[in-house]
């Protein structure tokens, strides 16, 4: 049975291949820091998902501890994707926070979750788990306009939560059925809401994009860290580590 901690360290260790230089940002975050950043509250990921510590590293955050949250993430029948991707987050939130309780270190920690679906009009494309899947996804989408929401949760000890939806449009050209097939033989939509990921070889079937970038990845930045202001933690502290790291 794997451990949380064990966890933790393989995640970052996919952090370390997916970006130069994370893997050694994230040992650095690990060294006792000025008197200012030591008092900032922990911060627990609801979530071993390479994309999202991808995108903290890239605003110099690592979380202290991966706490991956399972829940039940079938969709009710009628449900619009920003109701689903905000119940989603809020219980991937809560269940993070139970894991936590009983936990010392982290039990005041702040917990961060998020949830990710494409749509197309109403119809719902989760994350793509089988090739059959994925090559459905991707016809659908080829050719046309959809939607990809994000919701955001915070989770403060004292029982506060703090919430956000983002939408951002994407539009991606015509994909021939041999693209598609090239594309799923590649393995990058394993795991994608809608079977594919806008970082790698799909960000060339893109031809607009109104909204935010990052959301697509699967974490909207800018609404993260500003969650993460508002409860007292201080992200921009973190950019004179990765300056240090960057320069030596």
């Amino acid at each position: 049975m794997i451990s949380p901690r064990d966890v933790s360290l393989t995640a970052l260790s996919k952090l370390g291949r997916l970006r130069p230089g994370a893997a050694k940002r994230a040992a650095v975050s690990a060294r006792p820091r000025a008197p200012s950043v030591t008092l900032r509250p922990k911060l627990v990921l609801a979530s071993a998902s390479p994309r999202r510590l991808a995108l903290l590293d890239q605003v110099g955050v690592v979380p202290d501890a991966l706490r991956p949250a399972s829940v039940d993430e079938s969709v009710t029948k009628g449900e619009v994707p920003r109701h689903i991707v905000r119940r989603l987050a809020r219980a991937k939130a809560e269940a993070g926070r139970r894991l936590v309780r009983e936990e010392p270190d982290y039990a005041d920690a702040l917990v961060l979750s998020a949830d990710t679906v494409v749509a197309v009009g109403r119809r719902v494309l989760g994350k793509a788990e089988t090739e059959q899947q994925a090559i459905d996804a991707l016809r659908l989408l080829r050719g046309r306009a959809h939607r990809v929401h994000s919701a955001i949760c915070l989770s403060a000890s004292d029982g506060r939560f703090r919430e956000r939806v983002v939408e951002t449009r994407v539009r991606f050209r015509y994909i021939s059925d041999e693209e598609i097939r090239n594309y799923v033989a590649s393995g990058e939509w394993k795991g994608k809401a809608g079977g594919y990921a806008i970082q790698g070889i799909a960000g060339g079937f893109v031809v607009k994009l109104v909204g935010s970038y990052t959301n697509v990845v699967g974490l909207p930045l800018t609404e993260t860290t500003a969650l993460l202001r508002s409860e007292g933690y201080p992200v921009s502290m973190f950019w004179l580590n990765k300056v240090e790291v960057e320069t030596e």
